[in-house]
Parts: C-alpha cells; sequence; structure tokens
C-alpha cells in the first residue's frame, strides 16, 4: 500500500508501506509485493507462516478476500491482528515466503 497522499508520478521507497503493519519499505526491510501495489514485510510474513504453514492453522475468516492475489480462497490465511481487512492466503504465503528466502539482498529465511 502507499502512504496517504503519496504521488503516483513520484513514489518513494518511503511512501510503501506492509499492509498488515504499516512499517515503511527500508533498506533493511524486505518486503514483497502482491497485486495492484499489496505489500506485506518480511516480518509479517514470517508470523503468517508460522501460523498457515507451520501450525496448519488460520486467524481468518473463511473465504475472506487475499490482500495479496486478490482472491477468495478456501484455504487458511493469516489476518493481520492490527488491520484486519488485510489477509493473506496459505498460497501466496507459501510463493512470498519461497520467493524472499532466495533473494541475495536479504537474509530472510522461512521459519523453522
Amino acid at each position: 500500500m502507499h502512504r496517504p497522499g503519496t504521488n503516483p508520478d513520484n513514489v518513494q521507497q518511503s511512501d510503501v508501506l506492509c499492509d498488515f503493519c504499516r512499517r515503511e519499505w527500508t533498506d533493511d526491510l524486505p518486503v514483497i509485493e502482491g497485486h495492484q501495489g499489496s505489500i506485506i514485510c518480511g516480518h509479517c510474513l514470517a508470523l503468517a507462516y508460522r501460523l498457515i504453514v507451520l501450525n496448519k492453522s488460520g486467524n481468518a475468516p473463511e473465504g475472506a478476500k487475499c490482500t495479496m492475489c486478490l482472491e477468495h480462497r478456501a484455504e487458511l490465511a493469516w489476518q493481520s491482528p492490527a488491520y484486519p481487512e488485510a489477509v493473506i492466503c496459505k498460497r501466496c504465503t507459501n510463493q512470498a515466503a519461497a520467493t524472499l528466502s532466495k533473494d541475495k539482498d536479504y537474509n530472510w529465511q522461512k521459519p523453522q
């Protein structure tokens, strides 16, 4: 997501915020982008991964629309405790974790 008031013709790194916690994107905070500018940071992705993949649980309402893929999916999903409109499905969690763990610019690893 973009900070309110962001100039769409001049988006700065500091204008990009995690949809799930509203942290600002910085050089040391890894983020993954979804559809239509949705963003999840490495911290929130780790929380989602632990709940959905490792614990095989979810806290989002069944069939909730995923913020990242914009689909209503019948699978486990994580809902941000701070921003309940922000939900990530299991498929997007797995894809984002796989992508971010391969990014050589960050030392992000899938939680174990």
